[in-house]
């Protein structure tokens, strides 16, 4: 949904319906992956793609078919299955890639309002609906719930679903995951719960207006981070220095760190060398459930800071996540080749490598 935000929330400010199709199973080669999203209006006018090309005439063709018929009601959403295609007849819609997708398309109405509230504010969130249910409890397919951390699981799909329902939201979106999940219900046999998960948009929170943190807020920029500057020192948090970054804290890091939002999507760079700085902001970003954690200082500058964060009280499993000295080893010299390195390491922690 992410991909189709923007024209699913202009469309309906003009008064229009939308619908959504979103790719719910892949098997063998497909051309998108789960999760990508198609949006159309009642006008006929599209955003975004469930396949490059190889079956977007039918989605939208159902799309609108469910946007027609939604004039009183919301209608049961629909979950489409496409093949490979046959050369031989025409007629047939299919993928040429060999690979097997199942599409779910869904009128968008008050079930993703308030996701698209926590899209637009840059904030982590995951909708679960109901895509397959027994005959017996039809009347569950649709039934969607919309979650946005640190808020409670807020149920909503089923009384016998909420505690799996949970559990299997928290996974996915901790691990930045979609994906169907069969989960079972009383007396009828289980449920396919759709779960979409929406990490917040990488963000890189960088301590200490150095001279390294302006190539590495440049390089940041074009890798899609969203940057943010922060140094109570304003002779060098200034807009000439920093003219292109997201935003720029004239304040005490750990003050605003414990202001700023903090995902596993974040990272926070702390570039101050100076205790006074570095040592209050690294105990906040340690406590958030960031992606990464980088102080620069030699291996000696570290070992006296592991030796004042422990005495501070804060737990040696998170001293265990500060990575020190900073940035890949690539004998980098220069502050745009530190700030390579450093950048390097984000990307390798953000992947797992």
């Amino acid at each position: 949904m992410r991909e189709v935000a923007g024209d699913v929330e202009r469309w309906r400010d003009a008064g229009k319906r939308v619908a959504v199709a979103t790719v719910i199973s892949v098997s063998g080669s497909a051309p998108r992956g789960i999760g990508a999203a198609l949006a159309v209006n009642e006008d006929g006018e599209i955003a975004g793609s469930v396949s490059g090309g190889c079956v977007e005439p039918d989605v939208i063709e159902h799309g609108l078919g469910l946007i027609r018929a939604s004039g009183k009601s919301t209608p049961a959403p629909e979950v489409l299955e496409y093949g490979i295609s046959d050369d031989q007849n025409f007629e047939r819609i299919g993928l040429s890639c060999g690979g097997e997708i199942r599409v779910l398309v869904d009128v968008v109405d008050a079930r993703h309002d308030a996701l698209l509230r926590d899209l637009r504010a840059g904030r982590e969130a995951l909708l679960a609906e109901i895509v397959a249910a027994p005959a017996e409890r039809a009347n569950l397919l649709g039934r969607a719930a919309t979650w946005a951390p640190p808020a409670a699981w807020p149920g909503g799909l089923a009384p016998e679903l909420d505690t799996a329902g949970a559990a299997a939201a928290q996974d996915l979106l901790q691990r930045g995951v979609s994906e169907t999940r069969m989960l079972p219900l009383a007396g009828a046999g289980p449920a396919e719960v759709f779960f979409a998960a929406y990490p917040a948009p990488p963000a890189l929170v960088i301590v200490g207006a150095s001279h390294v943190a302006i190539p590495l807020s440049r390089i940041a920029r074009v890798l899609g981070y969203r940057v943010t500057v922060v140094d109570a020192r304003e002779a060098f948090a200034t807009p000439e220095r920093f003219p292109d970054v997201d935003e720029l804290l004239v304040e005490w890091p750990d003050e605003a760190l414990r202001r700023l939002p903090l995902y596993r999507s974040t990272a926070v760079a702390i570039l101050t060398h100076d205790p006074k700085f570095d040592d209050p902001a690294l105990q906040v970003a340690l406590a958030a459930p960031v992606g990464y954690v980088g102080a620069i200082g030699s291996r000696g500058t570290h070992a006296q800071r592991d030796a004042r964060l422990r005495a501070a009280g804060v737990p040696d499993d998170q001293i265990a996540r500060i990575h020190s000295p900073i940035g890949i080893d690539i004998g980098a010299k220069t502050p745009e080749e530190i700030a390579l390195a450093v950048m390097a390491q984000i990307v390798a922690a953000k992947h797992g490598r």
